[in-house]
């Protein structure tokens, strides 16, 4: 491990040796300090010493929800008779995140040793990595990686000498943003159409094939190396307290330099788009900033300095969700943009539930009459009314998210949206 052991001085966790050439193979990832603990963790920790190390370091999922990793762990039945599988969620699909795929692609024994590492806590033989199904590169490397860590010992029977043996397989998914959501993840894995399960029951008490399972982010779970190796403490104490650790943030939009920026948790977003992304392109203040992908509420310019934590971003009325901040400054058309996504989420639904499979389409016809100048006063009433009653109706949160951007077009800009309606206003 190459990271600090002062968590004062840690600035990345998952993207320490990202910029290293050929990372991604197992001679150059061991020559920076890849599976080098892992001995010590199969032969001399117990689970519940990984999952205590896990609660105490404070890790949250690093997918959207922000649930505390090690509690999930814990809620893992034992001596059930049956199997146990840990699934890594790759999909990856939320509109602006485009962190995970870095991961796989430049760093993927990172991920290998973290999921090692987490099924050995959870006695899991057979782990899936879950991918979105675009990613055919990320999927090429990650299977190199994968015949390269059972040629040396690294997976499959008796891992290193231990009594922890563990299968690793990459699935492919169909490319559905639905499948983003884990009950809907397990339904595809298991060779049926990607629609989310109600809950409960829980994956952690009956997931996939009827099993206890965990799924856990590609953040998260690169993540899990460094706690275990540095001690839960460490980890607790770069951040702020209940927001603990790095995050890596996708941040695009009209920023000089868009890309992942790994940043402590608490980071301001004025902090992260300046001193990191190199500022706005134009202006000195963003007219729109969504902090958690395209799914979240949007935040205004007066929210600048909101730390990136958890707690901060709801306080201001949003989500930190998957991390992805897109930003938008006074050249942005909010009307085309959200139309753009009302399309994407109509799209997207897998039509389980009817005030998604309905509501998603009545967003985009309307939203459409609107931008192209043939919408009236009453098409803005039934964008409101569709996307309030959409949220919180169904299943999973997908309609939900397709109405956040309707309504904060319509709370925070209904200047925009009446320019559009010309004679009609």
């Amino acid at each position: 491990m190459t990271i600090s052991s002062d968590p004062k001085q840690v600035k990345q966790i998952c993207f320490d040796n990202i910029n290293v050439p050929d990372m991604n193979t197992l001679a150059v990832a061991q020559k920076h300090g890849a599976y080098t603990f892992l001995s010590t963790v199969l032969k001399e920790f117990s689970p519940s010493k990984i999952i205590d190390e896990m609660k105490t370091s404070g890790l949250r999922g690093r997918g959207g929800a922000g649930f505390p990793t090690g509690l999930k762990w814990s809620f893992v039945p034992r001596n059930t008779g049956k199997p146990t599988y840990l699934l890594c969620n790759a999909d990856e699909g939320e509109p602006g995140t485009f962190k995970d795929r870095d991961i796989m692609r430049f760093d993927p024994h990172l991920l290998i040793e973290g999921m090692i590492m987490a099924g050995f806590a959870l006695d899991v033989k057979d782990a899936y990595i879950y991918v979105r199904g675009e990613f055919v590169h990320e999927v090429n490397v990650m299977n190199a990686a994968i015949k390269e860590a059972y040629a040396a010992n690294l997976l499959g029977e008796n891992i290193l000498g231990s009594d922890y043996s563990m299968n690793l397989t990459v699935h492919r998914g169909a490319g559905a943003y639905v499948c983003g959501e884990e009950t809907a993840l397990i339904e595809s894995l298991e060779g049926k159409p990607g629609r989310p399960r109600f809950k409960p029951p829980f994956p952690a008490i009956e997931g996939f094939y009827g099993c206890p399972t965990v799924v856990n982010n590609v953040e998260t779970l690169a993540t899990v190396p460094a706690i275990l190796e540095l001690g839960g403490a460490w980890h607790a104490a770069i951040g702020i307290p209940n927001n603990a650790g790095c995050k890596i943030f996708s941040v695009s939009g009209h920023v000089n330099k868009p890309g992942n920026y790994e940043v402590p948790m608490g980071t301001s977003l004025k902090t992260l788009i300046e001193d990191y992304c190199g500022g706005l392109q134009h202006g000195t203040v963003p007219k729109v900033i969504i902090p958690g992908g395209s799914s979240t509420p949007w935040l205004l310019g007066e929210h600048y300095d909101t730390p990136l934590t958890y707690d901060d971003l709801m306080k201001a009325g949003s989500f930190l969700g998957s991390g992805a901040i897109i930003v938008m400054d006074e050249t942005a058309d909010l009307v085309a943009f959200t139309r753009r996504l009302t399309h994407f989420y109509a799209h997207e639904s897998c039509g389980q539930c009817t005030p998604c499979r309905e509501g998603t389409g009545w967003l985009e016809r309307v939203i459409t009459r609107v931008e192209n100048g043939q919408g009236t006063q009453e098409d803005v009433i039934v964008l409101g009314d569709a996307a309030t009653h959409m949220a919180g109706r169904t299943i999973c949160a997908l309609a939900e998210g397709a109405a956040a951007p309707v309504l904060s077009l319509l709370k925070h800009f209904p200047e925009d949206v009446q320019a559009c309606l010309g004679e009609n206003a």
